[in-house]
Parts: structure tokens; sequence; C-alpha cells
């Protein structure tokens, strides 16, 4: 018991560095561990999963590859359609798309992101509570395989005495 706290104090000492005194002892009284951290929270709005949808889109060469599509379809119609184009060449009104387009997508992704950074925090400070606890029973175990040790060697030393005052009575 006495390795236990020693050890606890010795990991206490070595993340006292990254968070207070009262959030390590909230990490450690709370530790309850999460099967799954990143289902055990809330449940997400349509407007979160349609983020989530989008970044996960626009992160892909699919995305990539049929933006490119419809850039060179736009500017090829409107090529052909010459004095009859709804936007010539300086491509005025493609402009003006592209620009809502990337204002409307860098906050899905950057919302899309922090969930995903959230998931990443709950996940790791269940990996830490998990490790801590680990370690604890480890040393926990370790100092009770030590007294069975002790004992064992106890019993031999009294048992190999025993012996040899027995052999010399004869």
């Amino acid at each position: 018991m006495k390795e236990n706290r020693k050890l606890l104090k010795e990991v206490i000492e070595d993340i006292q560095r990254d968070l207070s005194d009262e959030e390590v002892l909230k990490l450690l009284a709370g530790s309850k561990i999460s099967v799954n951290p990143s289902k055990d929270r809330e449940k997400y709005t349509f407007g979160q999963k349609a983020a989530d949808a989008i970044a996960k889109f626009a992160g892909s060469w699919a995305f990539i590859f049929s933006f490119v599509g419809v850039l060179a379809a736009w500017m090829v119609i409107n090529i052909i359609l010459a004095a009859k184009a709804f936007d010539p060449y300086p491509f005025i009104l493609l402009n003006l798309v592209l620009s809502c387009v990337a204002a409307i997508q860098a906050p899905l992704i950057m919302m899309s992101q922090n969930r995903q950074e959230e998931k990443d925090r709950r996940r790791a400070e269940n990996d830490y509570k998990v490790n801590l606890k680990t370690e604890i029973m480890i040393e926990d175990l370790y100092d009770k395989v030590n007294a069975i040790l002790a004992k064992q060697s106890a019993l031999e030393k009294k048992l190999d005495s025993d012996k040899h005052g027995d052999s010399r009575e004869n």
C-alpha cells in the first residue's frame, strides 16, 4: 500500500506541470472509465451531422475531382456561348460562387474539427485513466508477489535450518 501511495505521489508530481491539483484530484476521484468515450456523450444535432458529412466530403479526392470538373464545365460552357454566356470571360460570377463556397465551407470544417478534437481529448483522458489505474494495479501486484517471495524465502530458510538441525541430532 505504501508503494501505491509512493507511485501515486510520483505520478501526481509528473503531471503537476500539465494539470492543476484540482484537476488531478478530479481525474483520479472520478475515474469512471468509458468503454467508448466518443459515443457516451451527447447525441449530435442535425446541423452537427451535416457539418461532419460536408467536412468529410470536402476533404476527399471525390470533392476535388468533382469541383475541378464543375469549374472546367463552367468555363467551357461560357467560352462556347461567347456573346450569350451567363458569365463571360473574366468569370466574375464564378469568382463570387467560389468565394461563397469558401466562406461557408471553412466554418463547417472548423466545427467538425472542433468536435473531433473534443473526441480526441476525451479519448486521451480515458487512455490516461486506464494507464494510471493499470500502473497502480501492477505496482500493487508487484508488492504482493514480493511479499509472497519474502515469505517463501523465510520458509525455505526455516526448512533448511530444521533439516540441518535434524541431521545434527542423528
